[in-house]
């Protein structure tokens, strides 16, 4: 058409209005054909047809519909196939999306290090440097390592674990979780050896939520899961507990969890991580032979007229001697003044506790207002060794309880 023109600026153009047509500027005007028929004037423009351009449309349209009619012809044959035979492309799907599981776990296992983990009946649970498969790859990628751990835990044993928050008692007891979730559904797991029982139940109590638009708060929750718990669990259970009872009044929850603690022990028989900053739970090691004392290692160096905790992530026999609570907040950036104002209060209720739990009628003494005639009557004892027993002890290294029954002995001998 150009050529026959001699229009170098003609176009031919489509739109769904009005199809196809020839586009020629009004620089142009007076060249076009007698046999171009107006279509539509443009401020700048004039589009016109020609009986071939219309021509050319219809097979052009056509075409287009016949290609749909048979992409949707293909289409329907091809999904009458897979209809047909969906029972076997299921099967292939399930079988390929196994094959791509178990790969990848073997890769995992080859690349990490993972070992084969024995499965016994004994119902003991034995892992030689044990690490966890998430937080260690989160550490690589900073160029850190993870500090493996060795865990033995006899069948119907529970092992009470404190320490300072941020010492790794979380990490340790969710490592174990994932280690008898990736053994039970076949797969290697993060440890050197592992030897572990065949577990119909894993209950976890771990971190803090509500759920505010049913009207249950965070404690609520906390008891709502606790509750669960205790109703579903075997002999043959992993039970994991972090910081039972942490959502409510001190005394209401240390309550609590010693409470929870001894059902388990006493009616539940199955294997137990049981996190707490409860130190006073300590003591029911000596209540209960099947309840171990352990926690996380940490090293207090001194530095600039402070001292420095530093997190040495070793699972260890024994109880923790402190929380160290004011140590966690100065290393978050707590503002100094609080930190030292927290470390004087700190000390005063660890003092205060010690004698309330020495003589509980001590409270009692308190709020009569006769506390300054008892000190005086303390003091004027006679031939007595009973406070230089007093001054032996050392708060931070004792709970109440611990301390009571240190003053009980002496009244004992004494």
């Amino acid at each position: 058409e150009r050529e026959k023109t001699g229009i170098g600026s003609l176009k031919i153009r489509y739109n769904n209005v009005f199809g196809y047509y020839i586009e020629i500027t009004n620089t142009h005007k007076d060249k076009v054909p007698a046999s171009y028929l107006r279509k539509q004037t443009l401020a700048n423009a004039e589009r016109y047809c020609t009986d071939e351009l219309i021509e050319l449309e219809k097979k052009v349209l056509s075409a287009q519909t016949r290609r749909n009619e048979l992409e949707f012809d293909i289409f329907v044959e091809l999904k009458n196939k897979f209809i047909a035979a969906s029972g076997l492309i299921h099967r292939l799907a399930q079988t390929v999306s196994e094959i791509d599981v178990y790969t990848a776990l073997t890769w995992l296992s080859l690349e990490e290090n993972y070992s084969r983990p024995q499965l016994n009946e004994s119902g003991a649970l034995r892992l030689i440097e044990s690490r966890h498969p998430v937080v260690e790859q989160a550490l690589k990628e900073n160029n850190q390592r993870f500090v493996a751990n060795s865990i033995e835990l006899a069948s119907n044993h529970c092992d009470l674990i404190t320490g300072p928050n941020m010492a790794g008692k979380s990490t340790l007891m969710r490592q174990v979780a994932l280690t008898v979730i990736l053994a039970q559904m076949g797969s290697f797991v993060p440890a050197v050896k592992a030897e572990i029982p065949i577990y119909d139940s894993l209950f976890t109590r771990i971190g803090a939520s509500d759920h505010l638009s049913e009207g249950l708060s965070t404690f609520m929750v906390e008891m709502k899961e606790t509750a669960e718990m205790l109703n579903l669990a075997g002999s043959r259970s992993l039970i994991i507990l972090d910081e039972i009872g942490r959502g409510t009044a001190t005394f209401d929850g240390l309550s609590l969890a010693q409470a929870i603690l001894e059902y388990v022990l006493n009616q539940k028989f199955s294997q137990i991580f049981f996190a707490t900053h409860y130190h006073e739970l300590t003591t029911l090691s000596e209540q209960f032979q099947s309840l171990h004392n352990k926690h996380m290692k940490i090293n207090m160096t001194s530095k600039k007229e402070s001292m420095q905790m530093n997190f040495l992530y070793i699972y260890s026999e024994g109880a923790a001697g402190q929380s160290y609570g004011v140590h966690v907040a100065r290393l978050a950036g707590i503002p100094e003044s609080i930190n030292e104002r927290a470390e004087a209060l700190l000390q005063n209720y660890q003092k205060t506790s010690v004698v309330e739990s020495m003589d509980p009628e001590m409270s009692l003494i308190k709020k009569s207002g006769k506390t300054s005639q008892m000190q005086m009557d303390l003091f004027a004892l006679q031939n007595s060794n009973f406070i230089d027993e007093l001054q032996k002890l050392d708060v931070n290294q004792l709970t109440p309880l611990q301390a009571l029954n240190k003053i009980s002995e002496w009244k004992s001998n004494n």
